[in-house]
This record gives C-alpha cells, structure tokens and sequence, in this order.
C-alpha cells in the first residue's frame, strides 16, 4: 500500500535530500523516502527501538584521566542521596 504526505521543510534539509538525490542518482523523492526509512531504522530489524544506539562509541575512553576526574568531581553532589527525600 502506497501513502501519500505532504510536507514543508528548510533550505538546510532541501541541500542534503538534493545531495542524496544527486549522489545516488535517484529522485527527490526516493531520496526523502531513504532518509525517512533509514530514520526510522525500518530496514533494520535487529536495532530495537529502546536501544540507547552506538552514536557516541568514538566518545567512549577520549578524555584523559584527569579530565574525567574533573568532572566526576563536579557532579558528586548528584551522587549524595537525600535520606529526608525518601521518607
């Protein structure tokens, strides 16, 4: 079954779908229909919707030891419980 949609979108999103429709060689439309379903993550069954993902992995271990002691050192009081709180 086919849908149709009908929808509004900036310059800045008008450039990428027009780079993608360019680079791949196919429509504007397919191109937004690509983006939709790779958003989506419709054509991959094994990612689960409650997955926190691996976007950030390059992130994990980059800052050197000190920078993470700095900022373990700020957010300590996040760490201290209220026991009036939880009465």
């Amino acid at each position: 079954m086919s849908h149709q949609l009908t929808i509004r979108f900036d310059d800045d999103l008008a450039r990428e779908i027009d780079a993608l429709a360019k680079r791949e060689g196919i429509s504007r439309n397919r191109a937004v229909l690509r983006l939709l379903r790779e958003a989506a993550h419709i054509d991959e069954p094994h990612w689960a919707r409650d997955k926190i993902g691996d976007s950030l992995d390059w992130f994990i271990g980059s800052w050197p030891d000190e920078r993470a002691r700095e900022l373990e050192a700020a957010i300590a009081d996040f760490e201290v419980v209220d026991e009036d709180l939880w009465r």
